[in-house]
């Protein structure tokens, strides 16, 4: 058995990749495609002793928790296990100032879950700058350059991954640097460039602003670290339906060279695979994207499958690899708290998993894109709601419940849900729609001082027998059904007023999507599902 099997210099790897292939100053590249983000890699792990009918069992569950393997693989007891924890980078998780608070616990005490996943292209080891190439960048700040949000439910019944690309124009807040102090003050950028605003914490700060969900983790990985992970993790088994070969005579391409049909990509293949835009579909950052869902979908399917990583050598590999290459926030920095975080993954049905890209479209000059009106909204609003991507929620009783009593002896609390950091909070908006429901017969509606961030209008209710209460008081604003939701944290029906109303007090209703009910995912998020296999198209001018 391998005590402190260190692995060299093995790098403090950092984050997903998805290096430039042009524009490495943060700008976005001359191109006719899209720009899109890339994949993440997962951690997982396992426990007791590393014997192979164990091992197997601890691998059944999602490539986001590969770090997880780190007690499986451990076996020589204390010393170990805090020698893996020291390999383990911690970085504050966020660095703005955002209101946005925790998602309300549902009716069994249950709240969903949000992990960001970052990929660097940091080129800050010798390693790195080899892997990414780009010598003259070898000392700026890196960029995150593959972004995706994992949103699991609350009921871990169901998974959704939501790639942002890397050139999407956003406002990025105002971030301070915990290492040396610096504030970064709010700007307009692509989303790639908040990592270089203090670090991870900062893109965090950038994507809770942007889409209105509160987050609970992040894990990030450089060019190095994926390569130590995929040849740690054996390989994942990937397919394109031509000849291909990422290169052409102008510089462009990852290099990637591989004959139709599937192959087992490991190490520097995994990373060029990842990386690949000039030889997919449109040779734009969107085909990227989909490779990098084809990956991790592939790596999931894999190690639920119990494949490859059965032998307890390989699983200490796994462990060293994993931890080794990861950087995450405070709340993951110890392999207990990956090892728990595994456990609650490991419930998710690969079935249940959806990945897509936001919604996007050209705009803002320079290259960049934009959120797509309409679309994006409507999926980051499916997350905030924890409404499952693949459209298998169970659909809700017909039968709606009674008010407990006349309107009038029905309490209502109303809270100014418009404090965001980056639309600026709108003053009075409580003792707007608490004047509104006075008028409307609810003679015992209070405000609420207290000043937070939420995207949706939304009416909580405490306990089951209110619930017709709570669905009375969102008839009465004209809110939908779905903004009434079950809360353990209130004792009254309580109305907080959400940055989508920041004015009068006539809701605003969102604009009907193409299907009429604004409760499934656009079609313009090119959803793949977990179980769906699938060859990458190659783009004509990349075969041989």
């Amino acid at each position: 058995m391998r005590q402190s099997d260190v692995r060299g210099e093995r790098g403090r790897r950092a984050a997903v990749p998805e290096p430039r292939e042009h524009g490495e100053d943060g700008r976005p590249p001359e191109r006719k495609g899209p720009a899109s983000p890339g994949a993440g890699h997962r951690p997982g792990g396992g426990q007791g002793r590393p014997k192979r009918s164990r091992g197997v069992r601890i691998l059944r569950w999602t490539a986001l928790t590969l770090a997880v393997l780190i007690l499986g693989a451990a076996g020589a007891g204390y010393f170990y296990y805090e020698h893996l924890n020291g390999n383990l980078k911690k970085e504050d998780l966020d660095l703005g100032d955002s209101k946005i608070g925790k998602p309300e616990p549902n009716a069994a005490g249950q709240t969903p879950l949000n992990i960001l996943l970052i990929g660097s292209d940091s080129r800050n080891t010798a390693e790195n700058v080899k892997l990414g190439g780009a010598k003259q960048d070898a000392g700026r700040k890196p960029l995150g350059d593959v972004q995706m949000l994992v949103h699991v439910s609350a009921d871990r019944s169901n998974m959704s991954v939501v790639s942002i690309p890397r050139d999407t124009r956003v406002t990025i807040p105002q971030c301070t640097d915990p290492h040396d102090g610096t504030v970064y003050p709010k700007t307009e950028g692509a989303i790639n460039q908040s990592l270089q605003h203090g670090g991870p914490g900062c893109t965090v700060a950038t994507w809770k602003e942007l889409t209105g969900v509160y987050i609970d983790h992040f894990m990030m990985i450089d060019f190095s670290g994926v390569v130590s992970m995929a040849d740690a993790i054996g390989g994942v088994p990937v397919c394109v339906d031509d000849n291909v070969y990422s290169h052409d005579s102008k510089g462009h391409g990852s290099g990637l060279k591989l004959t139709k049909g599937t192959h087992n990509v490991k190490g520097v293949q995994a990373l060029q695979w990842l990386r690949t835009r000039y030889g997919f579909e449109d040779n734009s950052d969107i085909g990227r994207a989909k490779a990098q869902h084809m990956y991790m979908t592939s790596m999931i399917r894999q190690l639920k499958a119990g494949t490859k990583l059965s032998d307890p050598g390989k699983l200490m590999d796994l462990a060293e690899a994993a931890t080794d290459a990861l950087t995450v926030d405070h709340g993951l920095g110890t392999v207990k708290e990956l090892y728990d975080l595994g456990n609650d993954l490991k419930r998710v049905p690969t079935k249940r998993t959806t990945m897509i890209t936001m919604p996007w479209e050209y705009g803002g000059g320079g290259g960049y894109v934009l959120p797509k009106p309409g679309d994006a909204e409507q999926t980051f609003s499916l997350l905030r709601n924890d409404v499952a991507l693949d459209g298998k929620d169970k659909k809700k009783p017909d039968a709606t419940p009674a008010p407990t009593g006349p309107k009038e002896e029905i309490p209502v609390v109303v809270q100014n849900g418009t404090a965001s950091t980056v639309l600026g909070p709108v003053s009075g908006r409580a003792s707007v729609i608490t004047s509104e429901l006075v008028r409307l017969g609810y003679a015992k509606a209070t405000a609420n001082a207290t000043l937070i961030s939420q995207a949706d209008t939304t009416v909580l209710y405490p306990d089951e027998a209110r619930q017709g209460d709570g669905l009375a008081v969102a008839k009465a604003l004209k809110l939908p059904e779905s903004a009434v939701k079950s809360s353990q944290s209130v004792r009254e029906i309580s109305v907080v007023v959400g940055n989508d109303w920041r004015q009068g007090t006539v809701y605003p209703r969102p604009a009907a999507d193409d299907d009429g009910g604004g409760g499934k995912t656009p079609k313009s998020a090119d959803a793949l599902n977990g179980e769906e296999k699938g060859c990458m198209q190659v783009n004509p001018g990349y075969t041989f």
